[in-house]
């Protein structure tokens, strides 16, 4: 009896370990992996733990990816990015979005601009096609150990938040404006605001930005009660100078989130 109660003790001592230090149960690389970047804190170990996880074809979706941002931690972004593409095709088909994502985080780590823009298209051409979210009309997300359910409209915006960044970023302004304007109209929020008018004031566009910019101090947006945003503007306006007055003509319409997606968002993926 003494044995078998000092075995089921074992077993719960394992049990909490893996539950305290979130690592998976069992004793193949890709745990020992897990281990060592989890538990150790050994993260040039964990890469060559993923590695050997990869090529033994053990849980690839999670090795791979999870490799990857440990790389991104290690400064070796570039070598991720070789790897995502390199072995991606080995992966299911429902862990794509996740690599796209980690790619995205990759190639903003790296500077590479236009390989966002061309990712972020073809993100967004796979909602026009009705493809993302493995065909589910929301998606499971995670913001600060919290999970959420996300919305293709969501979605949309945010992804053309961050095409619109990428854009300001080659400063195409005139580009980058289109797409925020387009977000804008599907999801709106003050961060997405606060870019738009700074594509407008790039283009010496002051009284169109001052118009945004009211939009945000005046609490007509969701998140205008975040101070961030609120600095934000103040800042925008202040760059601005004497040249701002407060904007005389009313709110227009917000666009159809439909509508504006079936008659734009095709062009968007033909043009740069």
């Amino acid at each position: 009896m003494e044995g078998s109660s000092d075995k089921r003790l074992g077993k719960m001592e394992k049990d909490m370990f893996h539950i305290i230090h979130k690592v998976p149960s069992g004793d193949g690389p890709f745990v020992k992996a897990k281990q060592a970047q989890l538990v150790e804190k050994d993260l040039e170990g964990a890469v060559v733990w993923f590695w050997k996880a990869i090529n033994e074809g053990d849980r690839v979706d999670s090795a791979l990816k999870d490799m990857a941002v440990v790389m991104k931690q290690l400064d070796r972004a570039d070598e991720a990015i070789e790897a995502i593409k390199s072995f991606r095709g080995r992966c299911s088909k429902q862990a794509q979005n996740s690599l796209d994502n980690v790619l995205l985080d990759l190639y903003k780590k790296s500077g590479e601009v236009d390989e966002q823009i061309a990712l972020l298209k073809h993100k967004l051409r796979l909602i026009y096609e009705g493809e993302a979210f493995n065909g589910k009309p929301t998606k499971k997300a995670r913001s600060h150990g919290k999970k959420f359910d996300v919305s293709i409209k969501q979605e949309t915006s945010r992804l053309l938040g961050n095409l619109g960044w990428a854009y300001i970023q080659k400063t195409n302004y005139m580009a980058a404006e289109m797409v925020y304007k387009k977000a804008q109209a599907i999801d709106p929020d003050t961060n997405k605001a606060c870019n738009l008018a700074l594509c407008l004031i790039k283009q010496a566009r002051f009284d169109d930005a001052c118009s945004v910019l009211e939009d945000v101090l005046q609490g007509r947006l969701p998140g205008s009660d975040d101070p961030r945003s609120r600095t934000r503007a103040e800042e925008l306006l202040s760059e601005m100078g004497s040249r701002w007055r407060p904007p005389l003509l009313p709110d227009g319409p917000v666009l159809d989130m439909d509508t504006d997606l079936v008659d734009g968002l095709e062009r968007l993926m033909n043009d740069d």
